[in-house]
């Protein structure tokens, strides 16, 4: 399975669908507010607060942030091999953006599944 790292088709230097395609799919926003937790994390810590991401959609998640330079990878020649992931300056400039999307859901987060069950009851 890989990513698809070509610009949007049909409107290749529009930033909202380009930017927004890759940091809104299921995974990605959840990696990285759990690395914003950390100064580092190693694969299978990560793995571990994120019990419902299969192994190889969290290798895919974090190569593809690697390749947008939302987080670095670092490899110490260990034995075993250590490995660690950190969020890179560009991750945590996002971050007062996406604070305020988690706000803005907690407070509305009521009386939107309100709505959506009014609309389900009369649909």
């Amino acid at each position: 399975m890989e990513r698809n790292f070509n610009k949007n088709e049909l409107y290749p230097d529009c930033p909202i669908r380009n930017i927004l395609n890759r940091i809104s799919d299921k995974w990605t926003l959840l990696v990285l507010y759990t690395l914003n937790g950390h100064d580092s994390m190693r694969f299978r810590d990560l793995s571990a607060e994120l019990p419902d991401i299969s192994q190889k959609m969290l290798v895919l998640t974090l190569r593809t942030l690697q390749a947008d330079g939302f987080v670095r990878r670092t490899v110490y020649a260990e034995v075993p091999p250590r490995v660690e992931y950190t969020l890179t300056d560009r991750a945590h400039s996002l971050f007062p953006i996406v604070n305020q999307l988690i706000q803005w859901a907690k407070e509305h987060m009521d009386e939107i599944l309100l709505d959506r069950t009014k609309a389900m009851s009369e649909g």
